[in-house]
């Protein structure tokens, strides 16, 4: 029996989900509309628990109940509702505009499972290895995925937990990552680890034409994912320690932005288009040419935009030991980016994107992937459906 974990509904805007049955969002539950945590919210929430599950079972069957058991969960869960076997660490908590995103990892479609290798969308590719990569295995890819993001950290995790529970016996958590967002007053453009805005130049979400270009997935793709979207996860450990003893010029150089506004260098304020051409009294690029704001440009890439939701995250610190005069050891930040976007075909899009920034951006001297993976991202769920009911019934 279902438990309300609040005495009032709060925001209708929680509602907003691909399994809710409300009236005032009902366009969330109609045949090929889109996953709730993608464009659902603005601003997005401040926090967010990722989880990649490994599969046990080989069963159809297994995975058919999985799959309902999330989709009627998410429902409650982003209703603000209990259900039988909760743990309650989130009883008489806010709903805190929690979104819930499933996506599906390549080994869903392993030829020794479930018999979809021929469902396998062919945009949903194994991930290159860039120059850079230290990408631990223990951190990277999953079947499965689960992405709940919400106002108050707790409600997040919470959400991943009643999932995991329910998922006993056909899945195991491979690996977590959790992310949160300060925002800044005035609502301003929130700001990195680096202390840079981050976002700038984001795709619009409110903008339908932008984003059925670059995040929506369309005819092209399979007929259970159309409408859906690519998310590309990567787990970004910066090297504070040395950011923090670089000039500021230096800086602002590297990212091809002032740290103060987040104006592009030689424009004047944070929404200035970048001006690549403009040059300086000798000639130089006033954006230099390895820049990362350059690197990333749609200028610089054919057009092609990819919708970011970026997370920082504080892990604590790591043992470091030099292996190189003067032999120093000590303690260094395990904090970072959770480098989170969307995107209609991440072979267009990130890979296209990252293949450049990965061998010239200057800030690669201070970043190093550690994690992350790619999951295809089906579209919402129907009314009295359930999560991948088309690919597991066609």
């Amino acid at each position: 029996m279902n438990t309300s974990r609040r005495v009032v509904l709060g925001s209708l805007g929680v509602l907003a989900a691909s399994t809710n049955l409300a009236a005032s969002a009902t366009a969330e539950t109609l045949p090929g509309i889109h996953q709730p945590g993608i464009a659902s919210h603005s601003p997005g929430q401040d926090h967010t628990y990722f989880a990649a599950f490994d599969l046990t079972t080989s069963k159809r069957a297994d995975l058919v109940g999985l799959f309902r058991a999330w989709t009627d969960a998410s429902q409650n869960l982003m209703r603000g509702e209990t259900t039988d076997g909760d743990s309650l660490e989130s009883l008489d908590y806010a709903p805190a505009r929690l979104s819930i995103t499933f996506g599906f990892g390549a080994g869903l479609f392993a030829a020794d499972k479930f018999g979809l290798e021929n469902s396998r969308p062919p945009a949903l590719i194994d991930l290159p290895r860039f120059p850079g990569d230290e990408l631990d295995p223990a951190r990277t890819g999953g079947d499965l995925s689960v992405q709940a993001c919400a106002d108050d950290p707790q409600v997040a995790f919470h959400a991943v937990r009643q999932l995991a529970r329910l998922a006993n016996g056909v899945a195991t958590l491979r690996w977590t990552q959790t992310g949160y967002v300060s925002r800044p007053k005035a609502a301003a453009t929130p700001r990195n680890l680096m202390g840079f805005k981050d976002g700038t130049r984001n795709v619009d979400t409110t903008n339908p034409a932008e984003m059925a270009r670059f995040v929506w997935v369309g005819n092209e793709g399979p007929d259970w994912m159309q409408g859906g979207s690519y998310l590309v996860i990567r787990r970004i450990r910066m090297a504070l320690e040395h950011w923090d003893t670089t000039k500021v010029a230096f800086q602002e150089q590297t990212m091809g932005r002032t740290k103060h506004d987040g104006a592009p260098i030689g424009g004047h304020g944070e929404f200035a288009t970048p001006d690549f051409n403009a040059t300086d009294a000798n000639g130089n690029y006033k954006i230099a040419e390895t820049s990362h704001v350059r690197m990333a440009a749609p200028e610089m890439n054919n057009g092609m935009k990819i919708l970011r939701r970026p997370y920082s995250y504080n892990d604590g610190s790591n043992v470091t030991a030099e292996r190189w005069p003067p032999w120093r050891e000590g303690l260094e930040y395990d904090a970072g980016l959770v480098f989170i976007a969307y995107q209609r075909d991440p072979r267009t899009g990130f890979v296209q994107i990252f293949k450049k920034m990965s061998r010239m951006d200057m800030l690669n001297q201070f970043t190093t992937h550690t994690g992350g993976g790619l999951f295809a991202i089906p579209p919402g769920i129907t009314r009295g459906g359930y999560l991948g009911q088309k690919l597991l019934e066609s």
